[in-house]
């Protein structure tokens, strides 16, 4: 569990911290940085398939049905996240994107109880009431339904329970689902070069060299996520994934300039008072067993 534990604290930092990187190219359509988003990792992944020689792995994988339909499934939904995140963070929204991804644990808790059987302890459904009113103040605060958030949080939710239920080994998951929706980018990448919309190859030398390693941006955490995901309870894998939005929450007001009303700074208040309080309960947890077993 430990390993699964530091996989998933390095993840969700990078991802935190990718607004950064994705602000970079707010002048590209979302649509078309989704694009390059995906044929990159693509070749990345298939990258590393080739030096770990594992084609014959992969060749098993797509032509077995009982793995091939979840990954069809877990493809679609991290593109849709992957698509919904580019666009949030360029039109000026990442503070959505950061409640998104508070919201997400909640989601992975409910999921985590009716798909997985698990049984959070007291203290954890505490934590999640709390962190489900500071979600409840954020949606009052927005005024409307925030769509992107909510978008941002089942599809992630939804996506780490495809990866907890396939057993696979990470990169053999992330080369499936980016070979499926790879050839929808290519034919993308041909309606922009006919249509003279594509704006990526005019770019400068080093702009064109950062949108090429959105790959690696894009593969690694993914990969790291895929391998903790398999280690650790899926509701402990989303409170885990308070990281990323706060880091994701600081750049929004330090770098991007996003204000925060009194309403939401109450509201993350509340979040992070449940992050500590599920902390502290799955430590208790995890000791029972332990000093049981030295009885």
């Amino acid at each position: 569990m430990k390993n699964g534990l530091i996989n998933a604290i390095i993840a969700y930092t990078i991802w935190g911290l990718l607004p950064i990187y994705w602000k970079w190219f707010e002048s590209m359509p979302a649509g078309e940085i989704l694009s390059h988003r995906i044929v990159w990792s693509f070749l990345f992944v298939a990258g590393l398939i080739a030096v770990q020689k594992r084609w014959k792995e992969l060749k098993s994988t797509i032509t077995d049905r009982k793995t091939l339909v979840p990954l069809i499934f877990s493809s679609l939904l991290i593109t849709a996240n992957w698509l919904i995140f580019i666009w949030a963070v360029n039109s000026g929204h990442v503070v959505e994107t950061s409640i998104g991804y508070y919201l997400t644990p909640l989601i992975n808790v409910v999921l985590a109880v009716f798909f997985l059987r698990e049984k959070p302890t007291g203290g954890q459904w505490v934590a999640v009431l709390l962190a489900g009113a500071g979600v409840l103040l954020v949606a009052i605060d927005y005024g409307s339904f925030p769509w992107v958030s909510i978008s941002l949080a089942l599809s992630f939710g939804f996506y780490g329970l495809v990866k907890k239920r396939v057993k696979m080994e990470a990169s053999i998951g992330l080369m499936t689902e980016t070979m499926i929706v790879v050839p929808v980018a290519l034919i993308y990448w041909g309606y922009l070069g006919a249509s003279h919309q594509s704006t990526a190859w005019t770019m400068s030398v080093s702009s064109l060299a950062l949108l090429i390693l959105s790959g690696v941006a894009t593969a690694t955490p993914l990969l790291l996520f895929a391998k903790a995901a398999s280690k650790l309870p899926l509701s402990m894998l989303g409170f885990v994934q308070y990281i990323g939005p706060t880091l994701t929450l600081i750049i929004s007001v330090l770098v991007f300039k996003e204000t925060i009303s009194a309403v939401l700074l109450i509201s993350f208040c509340l979040i992070w008072t449940a992050l500590v309080v599920y902390a502290m309960s799955s430590i208790r947890a995890a000791r029972v067993p332990q000093s049981a077993h030295a009885k």
